[in-house]
Parts: C-alpha cells; sequence; structure tokens
C-alpha cells in the first residue's frame, strides 16, 4: 500500500468496489484505517470519504474472499545490482495458501520478462491449480507518477498482458472500473518489457543530457542554453534534462533488471548498461563541481558547512529511494564537509543519519554553501539565491537570477 497500492486501492474504492488493503508495516495499516493518508497524491480527505468501503489488513487469510487480488510489492535490486524478487515470491507464497477458486491475480510490480510465467505463476500452481481454469493470471505495469496531477490512474491508459486469453479478458474488464482505456497485449511477457522499455527509453536520454553536461563543463559552454536551443525545433526533439542522477523505484532499477535477464539469453545490452553506469555515477561528478565551487572561492571541502536543499529523488514527493542526494551526502561527508539538509517532503533521512533542518531561513543562514538536488515546488529561489553565500544549482531552476553573482549552475 505504498506509491502504486494505495492510489489503486483508492480508484477501486471510488469506483464502487470493496476493498482490502494488504500492508506488512503496521503503522500503515493504522494509518489507513484512521483515514490517515501518508502519500503526498492521496489526501486524507479522500481516505475518509471512503472508510466505508476500504480497510487496510496485515493478515493475508482476509485476501480469500476478494474476487481481484493485485501485488505492487517492492522489486529492489540487491547490493550488488542484481533484481531482489524476495517480496515477490513471499506475497506469492503467502496468497497460494489462501486462495480460492476463481479469483484473478495481476502483478504490476516491476520486473523482468518471464517473471509473471516462471515465478508467480509457478508459486500461485501449487496443490495442483491450473492457471487460466482455477485461476487468471496477468501482469499489469504501474505506470503512476508520484507527484503528478495532470495523468492519473484513470487517464493513464493500462497495459494488460494475461497468461491465457481468459486471464487478459478477467484483467482488461477488472481495470476497466478505473481505467478509461485498457489495452490488451499478447502475454505477460510483452506487459513486463514495456514497462522497462518504458523507462529505460527515459534512463538513456538522461545518461545522454548528463553526459552532455559534463562535456559542457569542459568546453565551458552552458548546457541549458544548449537544451533550450535544441528544444526550440518542433520535431524530432524531445526534452531532457541533465541533474544530479536518477532516483526513484524504477529508472535507476530497470535497467538491471534488463541486462539481468538479458544475459540468461548470452546478451548484453551494452548500450542499455551504460546508461546505467553514467547515471550511477552522475552524483560523483555534482561532487567533484561542489569541490570546484569551493576551491574558486577559497575554500576547502573540508570543515565547509553545506546545506543540501532537497533529499527525495524527485520535486513535490518525499520518496527517496536510491536518491541520488544521499549519495551526494555520503561523498561530502568523506571528504570532511559538515552537511545538513532541508526537505519539507522528508522529515528523517535514515540513511544518513539526518534529519531535517526545520527552518529554511536559519539553515541558509548557517551554510556557507547551498547545494540544490531537488527542485521542490516549496522552495523560494529568490529567498535561496538572496541568504546564501553561494548556491550550486543541480537542476537549473535558478535561470532567470543571471544577476546573482553567488550562483553556479552544473
Amino acid at each position: 500500500m505504498g506509491y502504486v497500492g494505495l492510489p489503486l486501492a483508492v480508484a477501486f474504492a471510488e469506483s464502487g468496489r470493496d476493498v482490502i488493503g494488504l500492508e506488512a508495516n503496521p503503522s500503515r495499516v493504522e494509518s489507513i484505517n484512521r483515514s490517515e493518508s501518508y502519500i503526498e497524491d492521496i489526501p486524507s480527505e479522500t481516505l475518509a470519504g471512503l472508510n466505508d468501503r476500504m480497510k487496510a489488513t496485515g493478515d493475508y487469510a482476509e485476501l480469500a474472499d476478494c474476487e481481484a487480488v493485485i501485488i505492487c510489492v517492492p522489486t529492489p535490486l540487491t547490493g550488488s545490482r542484481e533484481p531482489d524478487l524476495s517480496y515477490l515470491e513471499s506475497a506469492a507464497d503467502n496468497l497460494a495458501e489462501v486462495m480460492n477458486p476463481g479469483q484473478t491475480v495481476v502483478l504490476e510490480s516491476t520486473t523482468y520478462p518471464g517473471t509473471t510465467r516462471d515465478l508467480l505463476a509457478a508459486k500461485l500452481e501449487a496443490g495442483g491449480r491450473e492457471t487460466g481454469i482455477d485461476f487468471h493470471l496477468a501482469f499489469s505495469p504501474e505506470r503512476i507518477d508520484p507527484g503528478r496531477t495532470d495523468f492519473t490512474v484513470r487517464t493513464t491508459p493500462k497495459l494488460v498482458g494475461g497468461m491465457t486469453p481468459a486471464c487478459t479478458e478477467k484483467a482488461v474488464a477488472l481495470y476497466e472500473a478505473i481505467c478509461d482505456r485498457v489495452v490488451p497485449l499478447s502475454g505477460p511477457e510483452a506487459a513486463e518489457l514495456s514497462k522497462l522499455l518504458e523507462n529505460i527509453f527515459r534512463s538513456v536520454n538522461i545518461a545522454l543530457v548528463n553526459e552532455l553536461a559534463q562535456l559542457c563543463d569542459r568546453l565551458g559552454v552552458d548546457v541549458w542554453e544548449v537544451i533550450d536551443a535544441a528544444a526550440t525545433k518542433p520535431f524530432g526533439f524531445m526534452r531532457f534534462e541533465p541533474g544530479p542522477g536518477m532516483g526513484g523505484h524504477c529508472l535507476p532499477v530497470d535497467p538491471f533488471y534488463l541486462a539481468f535477464k538479458a544475459r540468461e539469453h548470452d546478451f548484453y545490452p551494452e548500450f542499455i548498461e551504460l546508461a546505467g553506469k553514467v547515471n550511477q555515477s552522475q552524483p560523483l561528478f555534482c561532487v567533484n563541481r561542489i569541490e570546484r565551487v569551493l576551491n574558486d572561492n577559497a575554500k576547502p571541502v573540508n570543515g565547509t558547512k553545506i546545506l543540501i536543499l532537497g533529499v527525495s529523488y524527485k520535486g513535490g514527493v518525499g520518496d527517496t529511494r536510491e536518491s541520488p542526494a544521499i549519495k551526494i551526502i555520503r561523498l561530502l561527508r568523506e571528504l570532511g564537509a559538515e552537511v545538513s539538509y532541508h526537505d519539507p517532503h522528508v522529515p528523517e533521512l535514515k540513511e544518513a543519519g539526518l534529519s531535517n533542518s526545520p527552518d529554511i531561513g536559519s539553515a541558509l543562514d548557517e551554510a556557507e554553501l547551498s547545494v540544490i538536488v531537488t527542485a521542490h515546488p516549496e522552495f523560494d529561489w529568490e529567498e535561496i539565491i538572496a541568504r546564501s553565500p553561494l548556491v550550486f544549482d543541480l537542476r537549473g531552476v535558478t535561470r532567470g537570477f543571471e544577476d546573482s553573482g553567488n550562483v553556479t549552475r552544473l
């Protein structure tokens, strides 16, 4: 019941369905049942209006009477950057123990092609059940973009690939209750791979502009001017912008999922893997630039007070999964910097052992360098520039303040 599961549950409840949200975290279960949302896109008022049709539980047995079960568990990477399907395996084992005939099961968690068929189906068929006869199984990739309001669960086309034609038909009927357009595919592999393509497309193009930013730095050319100029072409160009690296639950992960599966077939997607490497190394480039900004102002990194503005992976949300800010903070600390952060969406950054500096004004006054890592809409760029001795902008949000001599951009 996270960034994917909770919006889905709300959408089904709003369509008039009775919804049970299974959640392993007891505090989240209590929050949902108190109608208190922990997801930015779902107001607590929305939950309060649905409390007669929606409840949360930690007990798999309550799924036995459900007509459909949608799996939205995390699929992160291991420390060695390989797929970690332990959450999915656990969910499948627990679900298999309580399943009843006729249920429809849909996997939404991003994964490599073949997961639905080879892992999930195999576990759910325990006890002699047969996919497509005793239960229906499909894959439908989540397309939730946290913080986005122009495309919602209803208005974003939904891809569905079932294990059998009957499975696809059941899953299509399920999602037609909450989505304006449902697109059936030939099978789960096509649906699984389509999600990877969507995100790898972005990963590759972000890597391209991140590399361009590094080259522009050496050439002494403003990368933002170059991108603005290229974007004036009305065809054949799609704008992407450089930054501190990629974060979130999809973009940094998906290239490694596809590469893992490709290696099983003696295929090595070098282009995709290279993009992943470029984006993974971008935080180090940003730290090198921070060193130079300080050096140009006769300051060492060691002992300097550096304020990180924004530590979530994107503006407007509090999700810190794979956030490049975490790596930047670690690298700066290794160089001896005194690092603090301000983020209106992240009260505590456990990965770095830091707590949010609640008063941005005081934090800016105390810092010797403010680094804009995440462009939250709550930030007042004019105030940040005015109160900071030095500003290093990794997001290009200070364009328009060209007269400020204390600002350096990526």
